[in-house]
């Protein structure tokens, strides 16, 4: 498949698609990357001078910036910050809105 045939607007919207997949996937690996990282530094004691944990706020930026299925089957394997209702409920309500927003997107029929 020639990813230069056709009109321009199918052109840039495949340029688009592509960034989207290559978005994701990085995004993905960095989300299970941070999570691996903050349950590793968990088990530092905080008088170490190697302590340095990773901001909830920022796991749940990465999260709503497009890992938060990488994440949330991520922190499920590895069993960190399963306790914590911010994640166990955040990062789904994450997913939700996504994909709500995903299908509003397809309703529109913008793409």
């Amino acid at each position: 498949m020639n990813i230069l045939a056709g009109s321009f607007s199918d052109i840039v919207l495949r340029f688009c698609f592509i960034i989207l997949g290559i978005h994701l996937v990085l995004i993905s690996i960095f989300a299970v990357y941070q999570t691996i990282r903050d349950k590793a530094l968990s088990n530092v004691p905080k008088d170490s001078p190697n302590y340095w944990r990773v901001p909830e706020a920022q796991l749940l930026l990465i999260s709503a910036l497009g890992g938060s299925v990488a994440m949330y089957i991520t922190m499920k394997t590895v069993r960190h910050k399963t306790q914590h209702p911010k994640f166990m409920i955040g990062i789904p309500a994450i997913m939700i809105a996504q994909a709500a927003l995903a299908a509003f997107i397809v309703w529109l029929r913008v793409f």
